[in-house]
């Protein structure tokens, strides 16, 4: 009960309006505040419709950056353009080497340099479309972190099995692998998918072939290896929790809404079709090995950088969960430089010494490289710099940051 009494020629209920109002005043200059914070985080519109900035704008030294981008132009892979060529004289070689995908030959040395949102350099040919390699492992792992966030995998530490209509996970050691185990590579998942069986993807150079087929399993997590046969049942675990296809829920969840061009596909292989619900539907690679993966512009390929900038947020809605970024950039407990596939760390700074040890980056063959660093507020795509000389240009990038 209020009890009416006289302060200064004013009650106690005529106070009450004015305080009122103080406090819902004070909430609203609280949430402004907060708003016009979000609202200084610039986000570019759909495909061509990116801001560029000159580089003092984004507090760059332009003389600085530009020699970077000379020292890329003069640095390219000097290996041949032609994808399918390159292939039969690298992996092509292993056993059941075969290209079973699309390939195209590539383009010119190209790279996009983003700060605070803006482009403030870029170079080559930032519009072509061309093949991303492993990096697509990036997007396929996006589309798990969907699933993940929407409840149709309950938990990352979940048996597979369980989820599948398939064989796949049916023996005594493939049965005990996890989403986890397969984001980290760390399955040793045993079996052939797409005529390709699991011990010809980079089999080891120091053991004697007759036992590839032999040796004893790891138990999963345990023991990391790179393996496309491996990563590619990811992609079809994935299309059978989505049952629909892969590229379609990234299109809807991610490339739509961060306004990625119209231009990029995600294929498949010409023997990887499953029938889902009455319907042919591919299940994609999650890279170029033997063809197939994702292809797609330099430009795009910063736009999703910035993406896991932002760490799923655009515009002020959260596409994929800061929970899911934080487990993909959590190092593995095998292999602390990587986290889920393709997030590649700088642990201890030991992948990239002259950077912060939170940036990471998303690799593939070529190589293509995007360069994520939060605490500079920076994204670097790279693609066909070769001689190992990504480090030192990056190097010189980082040097030219002034604030």
């Amino acid at each position: 009960m209020i009890k009416l009494t006289k302060q200064g020629g004013y009650s106690a209920i005529q106070k009450m309006p004015r305080l009122l109002a103080f406090v819902m005043g004070m909430g609203l200059f609280a949430v402004s505040h907060q708003a016009s914070a979000q609202d200084t985080v610039y986000y570019p519109g759909p495909d061509h419709e990116w801001e560029h900035r000159k580089a003092e704008q984004a507090g760059m030294d332009p003389a600085l950056l530009n020699a970077a981008v000379e020292f890329a132009k003069a640095n390219e892979n000097t290996a041949t353009r032609d994808h399918e060529k390159n292939h039969y004289l690298t992996w092509g070689l292993e056993p059941h080497g075969d290209a079973i995908g699309p390939y195209k030959k590539r383009g010119d040395m190209t790279g996009v340099v983003v700060r605070h949102g803006y482009i403030v350099a870029e170079w080559g040919e930032p519009h072509r479309v061309d093949m991303t390699f492993s990096v697509t492992k990036s997007f396929l792992s996006t589309t798990v972190g969907l699933a993940y966030d929407r409840g149709l995998i309950r938990d990352v530490h979940d048996r597979v099995q369980p989820y599948m209509p398939t064989d796949h996970f049916d023996s005594e050691h493939n049965s005990k692998i996890t989403w986890d185990h397969l984001l980290r590579q760390t399955s040793d998942w045993q079996g052939t998918l797409w005529g390709k069986p699991d011990w010809a993807d980079r089999p080891p150079k120091d053991m004697d072939p007759a036992q590839w087929l032999t040796r004893p399993r790891n138990e999963p997590g345990t023991s990391y290896k790179y393996n496309d046969a491996r990563v590619n049942l990811l992609a079809l675990a994935a299309l059978h929790v989505w049952r629909e296809p892969l590229p379609r829920v990234l299109k809807k969840y991610v490339m739509d809404p961060i306004g990625a061009s119209n231009k990029w596909r995600w294929h498949g292989y010409e023997n990887s079709w499953v029938t889902l619900d009455g319907l042919k539907v591919q299940s994609v690679s999650g890279g170029g090995h033997w063809g197939g993966g994702m292809f797609l512009t330099a430009r795009d390929q910063a736009r999703f950088g910035y993406f896991t900038l932002r760490r799923g947020k655009w515009k002020g809605k959260q596409l994929l969960s800061e929970k899911w970024f934080t487990m993909a950039r959590t190092p593995g407990k095998v292999n602390d430089g990587y986290g889920f596939m393709n997030f590649f760390l700088n642990t201890d700074k030991k992948a990239i010494p002259g950077a912060p040890e939170t940036a990471y980056s998303h690799r593939g063959h070529g190589p293509n490289i995007i360069y994520v660093d939060e605490a500079n507020d920076l994204v670097v795509v790279a693609r066909w710099i070769g001689g190992g000389k990504f480090n030192e240009f990056l190097g010189k990038v980082l040097a030219s940051i002034k604030d």
